[in-house]
């Protein structure tokens, strides 16, 4: 989007009534209709400028200004008002206007700043320039109109004839600066320029510039230049062009994307992320984008952004690649076509507070991340999994009712396995409560007894790649209905206790069941059969339960030191359920083999999305055990007046299980414990969870009902340690108190609230760099670096990720996965940064994952290199540009993609 070049500046002139005296000149001016019409009289038959008679200003018979279509008005439209700091000198014969020293002058929205401003009457024009001294030249003329500036060494304007002459301009249109010699204006529509330099950087000597000798400037339209050349530091390079356009639109347009360059292993040289950009309208757009690879393969990629203020924003892309390896006819030849989708759609909150449409798509070929030539997502070439979401809520007014309709997408890249909902309708009622008193009041437990209840309904398609959008998809389909209602209410027990009865209810709708039949003629000696019968089915559910809960304080004192107390929270809980057998009455018997006793017993609800009927009796008692540790530190100086330090010793310590008295064997369930805790002022945060099973296995590996030796075999165990370490951990505390936290955008090093990225960040595309990559350098170039050369600070970042996983079967025990993960960067200087990210397997003595970034502000322009040394994704990304979108196609760009293995 490049906005309007203003090269040549709307001026106006003064007109002063006759017999003014000196003090009438510090007033705003009074406009004399009948002395205008007199003086355009006169005007009109001396056309001329003082000292420029063979400029081309002058107006000849055959100049078209004068047959312009337009009809002329008068010369002055508004009032005038002038100021100068030393003096402001009227000649009345010469019917000239001089004002000296920050000469200021307004005109309608023209605002005129200068050293000197001379306004001759006589002659329509007005002169302003700078002030020369021994200090150089100051005061330049600065011009502004609306919302554009202008800043040049002199001028001069006819305002009759809306000629005029600038010299030594400079302009400021959105990012780009412009710097000309010498501007001539034409007409309204019509500007030339000469000695020409186009350029992004801010600095009195720009880093860079695209010089030109001549320009045809059409404001609002575009402007064409001749033979171009870039020029860096002040030296001319190579770089040159025979022409160039610039639309100057204030509004986005349509236009092509250059392509990148390379070469790959498998593929051959390449051009990708070349296209064309589509502004189809202020609301949305679309860029489509294609790749070519000498070996035959190719891409092809559409995106398109929208938005709407206050109602709604997203993008959608579709991605499709047909990649091949090595040439046809030879053994490794190999062919692979994928695709992907994805789709982000957001609502403004003030669009509709009671309804709500959002939409998170990515779905595609499962192999699509691990075999795109162009692709550089770390976190799903390195996840396994695909996900989708698209929702609508609607919250019923009045009611205590809302809806949620969603369809979802579940994907596993290894298996290639494909869940899917379309759709799935839930609607949820609040809890009401029917019996509560006036005005809600809830004292007693009839009052404070709730109730909800839920609807959901689900269409599920289980698939795979092989299968998706063929009619075996959906023939294989599930669906069905599950309604759930339930009640509790809660009372005081003992004084201490708080007792809370419930009470749940639940009944499943299915619209096929399954019939089970022996066939003798299926295999050798026969087998089972499935035949799915139509037909409106159903089954229900309830149970009943009551819990038993409080809460026990205990407090440690201290008498010495700096720990005053520590406080164990304990909030035990015993809890009862009963749930009666309601598969029983439901179930069926198969004969399974030849033998006509051999019977299986199956439920017709078998597959069904909401399970089947409960089996078995189950009359169980849970039991949950909740820790907190909490400590109070005095403060290091006794003698202050800061309040005691409150710091958690132990988030959370909790056991589990419950015992089943219904059961005729193996009535413990296994014991589930979980700790959690933050040490180091809370930059190191460690969770352990284990699950304690109190039964033994046999030769087979299944549990058997007779108790262990030690009590509990610990069957899983894992830790998680995340740590995040910074310079400003190490500096002293006035400076930390001073410092920034622009240094640390992430956010790192200052706590572990949340798990660090140890994966690093994704690389877009290359046609994305001028906008995306560099985010963590400056791109502000009015607020540029201090680089200090003794003594220099190098700031950094370090994020440290410990994961361990055990597991015991009660036949073989070991160490699942041993490995620690770490990310993080440095500032080498103010504008060198490094960024890293890998990880080390323990138990197979490996590196993971690896990457490394390099990047480096220069400024108006940009350099990053980012590097996969090794490994199935190892690439390269190189890249150099001007930082502005404006020009943001003056960019060297090069990449490696990784050699992908198809099959």
């Amino acid at each position: 989007m490049r906005t309007n070049l203003t090269y040549i500046l709307l001026f106006f002139c003064f007109f002063v009534a006759k017999n003014t005296d000196a003090q009438d000149l510090k007033k705003p001016l009074k406009i004399n209709a009948k002395a205008v019409k007199e003086e355009n009289l006169l005007n009109s038959k001396r056309d001329t400028v003082p000292g420029f008679k063979k400029d081309s200003l002058n107006l000849t018979k055959k100049d078209t200004i004068v047959t312009d279509s337009i009809k002329p008005k008068g010369v002055i439209e508004g009032l005038i008002t002038h100021d100068a700091k030393d003096y402001t000198f009227q000649d009345a014969k010469k019917k000239t206007l001089t004002l000296y020293n920050e000469a200021h002058v307004t005109y309608t929205d023209i605002d005129l700043k200068a050293g000197i401003i001379i306004v001759d009457y006589k002659n329509n024009t007005v002169y302003a320039t700078g002030i020369k001294d021994s200090t150089g030249y100051k005061q330049r003329p600065i011009f502004k109109q609306g919302d554009q500036e202008s800043e040049q060494d002199s001028i001069l304007f006819n305002f009759k004839t809306k000629k005029a002459l600038v010299y030594g301009v400079k302009t400021v249109q959105g990012e780009i600066i412009t710097y000309g010699e010498k501007t001539k204006r034409v007409n309204d529509s019509t500007i030339y320029m000469r000695n020409l330099r186009f350029t992004t950087s801010k600095k009195d000597n720009p880093d860079y510039y695209i010089a030109t000798n001549k320009a045809k400037l059409i404001p609002g339209k575009k402007i064409i230049v001749g033979g171009s050349n870039l020029v860096l530091a002040d030296v001319p390079t190579p770089f040159y062009l025979p022409f160039a356009y610039f639309p100057m639109s204030d509004k986005r347009t349509s236009g092509f994307i250059i392509p990148s360059w390379g070469e790959s292993n498998s593929q051959g040289f390449f051009l990708q992320n070349g296209g064309y950009y589509f502004a189809l309208s202020d609301y949305f757009d679309l860029t489509v984008l294609g790749d070519l690879y000498t070996n035959g393969s190719w891409g092809l990629r559409t995106d398109s952004q929208y938005y709407k203020r206050y109602k709604f924003s997203g993008n959608f892309s579709v991605r499709f690649e047909n990649i091949k390896q090595s040439i046809l006819g030879l053994s490794d030849y190999s062919e692979a076509t994928n695709f992907n989708i994805r789709w982000s759609h957001s609502q403004d909150n003030k669009a509709n507070p009671n309804a709500r449409f959002s939409a998170s798509v990515n779905l595609g070929s499962s192999t699509y991340y691990r075999q795109s030539q162009n692709e550089f997502n770390n976190s799903q070439f390195l996840t396994n999994t695909l996900s989708s979401s698209i929702s609508y809520y609607r919250n019923f007014v009045g009611t205590p009712f809302n809806m949620n309709v969603t369809a979802t997408h579940s994907q596993n890249t290894n298996t290639e396995s494909i869940t899917m909902t379309l759709p799935s309708l839930q609607v949820n009622m609040d809890r009401i409560y029917p019996f509560a008193g006036k005005d809600g009041v809830q004292k007693n437990p009839i009052q404070k007894m709730g109730f909800t209840y839920s609807m959901q309904g689900e269409y599920r398609i289980n698939t795979t790649d092989d299968e998706f959008f063929t009619p075996k998809m959906f023939n294989e389909a599930k669906s069905g209905v599950k309604h759930a209602t339930g009640t509790s209410t809660n009372l005081k027990a003992f004084k201490y206790f708080t007792l809370s009865p419930s009470i749940n209810y639940s009944e499943t709708w299915y619209f096929d069941k399954i019939n089970k039949r022996f066939d003798p003629t299926s295999g050798e000696s026969g087998a089972v059969v499935n035949d799915t019968i139509s037909g409106f089915n159903r089954f229900n559910n309830y149970n009943v339960g009551v819990s038993l809960s409080t809460n026990i304080y205990g407090t440690f004192n201290f008498k010495k030191g700096r720990l005053k107390a520590i406080r164990h929270t304990f909030r035990p809980s015993v809890s009862w359920g009963y749930r009666p057998d309601f598969a029983e009455k439901h179930n069926l018997q198969v004969q399974q083999s030849i033998d006509p006793t051999d019977l299986l017993t199956y439920s017709p609800f078998e597959g069904g999305i909401y399970g089947t009927p409960g089996s078995g009796v189950s009359n169980s008692i849970g039991i949950q055990l909740n820790n907190v540790l909490e400590a109070k530190m005095a403060p290091k100086d006794p003698d202050s007046d800061e309040e005691d330090e409150k710091i958690t010793l132990l988030n959370n310590l909790n056991f589990s299980s419950s015992y089943n008295m219904a059961a005729d064997s193996l009535r413990w369930s296994p014991v589930t414990a979980n700790a959690g805790t933050r040490l180091f002022k809370d930059k190191l945060a460690l969770n352990v969870n284990a699950t304690l099973d109190p039964y033994q296995v046999n030769e087979e590996g299944l549990r058997i009902n007779k108790f262990n030796d030690n009590i509990f075999r610990m069957s899983q165990l894992g830790l998680t340690a995340n740590y995040s370490l910074s310079s400003k951990d190490f500096e002293k505390k006035d400076e930390s108190k001073n410092a920034s936290n622009s240094n640390n955008q992430n956010n790192k090093g200052n706590g572990a609230q949340d798990t660090p990225d140890v994966f690093g960040n994704n690389l877009p595309g290359s046609n994305q760099f001028p906008n995306d990559l560099g985010n963590r350098q400056n791109n502000n170039e009015n607020s540029t670096k201090e680089t200090k050369l003794y003594n220099a600070k190098v700031p950094w970042t370090l994020n440290l990720v410990y994961a361990m996983n055990y597991a015991n079967n009660g036949l073989t025990s070991g160490i699942t996965n041993n490995s620690i993960m770490f990310s993080g960067d440095f500032e080498l200087t103010p504008k060198w940064n490094v960024g890293f990210s890998s990880g080390y397997d323990i138990d197979n003595s490996d590196f993971t994952y690896t990457r490394l970034s390099f990047s480096r502000d220069l400024d108006s322009w940009r350099f990053n290199f980012n590097w996969t040394p090794f490994g199935p994704n190892s690439s390269y990304n190189f890249f150099i540009g001007v930082k502005a979108s404006a020009l943001s196609d003056l960019k060297w760009e090069k990449n490696k993609p990784s050699d992908r293995v198809l099959f």
